[in-house]
């Protein structure tokens, strides 16, 4: 059994593909530079609290790299329809605290676009809008 890098062949695959990336790097960035990450995503951990370090390195890491690699790697419709809905749903969080948490701002706003492109994109492969 060979195995083969699944380079993308169509543009809906293109995009579905992009996305993963994305994650990818998102997930790279959190398991190598958690400090850099967790202010990125305007998070931040008490310093007499280092497991919420381990926390970034481990939960947020561990699913974008593993859901994003696996999607990068594979390349099945699947798997894309599972990165997009991961992202709708970090969408929907996200949309749910800024309606009953205060977290009516400007950057919410911005990472909402950004969640909701990320989720289009596979899931417009996945479902056959692009292909």
């Amino acid at each position: 059994m060979e195995f083969s890098f699944p380079w993308p062949m169509s543009q809906g695959e293109w995009l579905a593909w992009t996305s993963a990336v994305v994650t990818v790097a998102l997930g790279l960035v959190l398991f190598l530079a958690p400090g850099f990450g967790f202010r990125l995503l305007r998070l931040q951990p008490h310093p007499e609290k280092p497991e919420a370090v381990a926390e970034g390195r481990s939960r947020f890491a561990g699913f974008y790299l593993g859901l994003g690699l696996t999607a990068v790697l594979l390349a099945q419709p699947l798997l894309y329809m599972a990165l997009g809905f991961s992202w709708l749903f970090t969408a929907f969080g996200r949309m749910l605290g800024m309606m009953s948490d205060g977290a009516n701002t400007p950057y919410n706003w911005a990472a909402l676009v950004v969640d909701l492109l990320l989720a289009a994109l596979p899931l417009a492969f996945a479902f056959g809008f692009w292909s």
